[in-house]
C-alpha cells in the first residue's frame, strides 16, 4: 500500500508554510497552555519535575501534596531526612536517588542562592538531578523566560513531521528553536506535549486521528504505517477463512 496524494502535503508546500500550519493548528487546538504539574512557586516546579523523570504527571500531582504540605520551600525540605523524603515520593519510582538529589540541591540552593531558584539553565545544571530538560522547564515554566525543553513526545512528533532528523533531543531542541518563532517556545513546548498525548501517541497511533501528521508526516512514517495496517487486514482476513 503506498502513500497517496492526500496522506501529505510536504512536498506541495515550503518549510515555513508547514510550521506556519502547525503553529496555528496547535493554537486553534490548545489556546490555553497550563502547566501540568501543580506547584505553587520555582522551588516546588523545581522538585515535581525532578520527580516527573521515567514517571507520568499524574501520579506526581498525587505525590507532591503531601511533600510539599511539610516543606515548599529548601528551608524546610532540609529539615526532613532524606529517608522521609524517600517514603513520600516512593510511588514516583527512582524515590533513592531522587530523594538524595531534592534533599542535596535544597543545601546548595540555600548555601549558594540564598534559598532562591536561579533564573538560568546553565546554574539549574548544576544542582544535583536536574539536568537539561529539567532545567529548561523550570526557566519557561516558573520564570517565562523563553526555553524549548524536549521530551519524548516532542522528539517523536518533530521527527514524524520530518522538522528533524530525529537523530538526539539535543538536535531536535536545536532545529525547534530554529524553526518556531522565539516568542512561541513556552507555549508551544505544551501544545505538542498536549497534541501527542490526545492525537499523536508512540503506541496506538491512528493517522486519521492525526490531522498533523497525516497533512505533514514523513513519508517514510506513513508507509510503515500503511504496510502495517495492511499487514493487519490480511492476518484478520486469513483468520476469518480458517473460521
Amino acid at each position: 500500500m503506498a502513500l497517496d496524494e492526500s496522506a501529505t502535503a510536504t512536498a506541495s508546500v515550503s518549510k515555513a508554510e508547514k510550521v506556519n500550519d502547525i503553529i496555528a493548528t496547535l493554537e486553534r487546538l490548545y489556546p490555553e497552555t497550563p502547566v501540568p504539574l501543580d506547584h505553587t512557586n520555582p522551588f516546588t516546579l523545581l522538585i515535581a519535575v525532578l520527580l516527573s523523570a521515567q514517571c507520568t504527571d499524574e501520579r506526581v500531582n498525587q505525590v507532591t501534596p503531601a511533600l510539599f504540605a511539610l516543606a515548599d520551600n529548601p528551608f524546610d525540605m532540609i529539615r526532613l531526612s532524606v529517608p522521609e523524603i524517600k517514603a513520600i515520593i516512593r510511588p514516583c519510582g527512582l524515590s533513592p536517588k531522587k530523594s538524595q538529589a531534592i534533599y542535596d540541591l535544597s543545601h546548595i540552593l540555600i548555601n549558594e542562592y540564598e534559598g532562591v531558584v536561579p533564573e538560568s539553565i546553565e546554574a539549574l545544571e548544576t544542582l544535583p538531578g536536574v539536568g537539561h530538560k529539567t532545567a529548561s522547564v523550570v526557566v519557561a515554566q516558573a520564570f517565562g523566560i523563553p526555553a524549548f525543553p524536549v521530551d519524548t513526545h516532542i522528539h517523536r512528533l518533530m521527527y514524524r513531521w520530518g522538522l528533524t532528523n530525529g537523530k538526539n533531543v539535543e538536535q531536535t531542541e536545536k532545529d525547534a528553536k530554529r524553526l518556531f518563532p522565539r516568542e512561541k517556545w513556552n507555549a508551544l513546548h505544551l501544545q505538542i506535549i498536549f497534541y501527542g498525548r490526545e492525537y499523536c501517541p508512540a503506541r496506538g497511533f491512528v493517522l486519521d486521528n492525526c490531522e498533523i501528521t497525516k497533512k505533514y508526516g514523513r513519508r517514510t512514517f506513513i508507509n510503515q504505517y500503511l504496510k502495517a495496517q495492511e499487514a493487519k487486514i490480511k492476518k484478520v482476513k486469513k483468520a476469518k477463512t480458517k473460521t
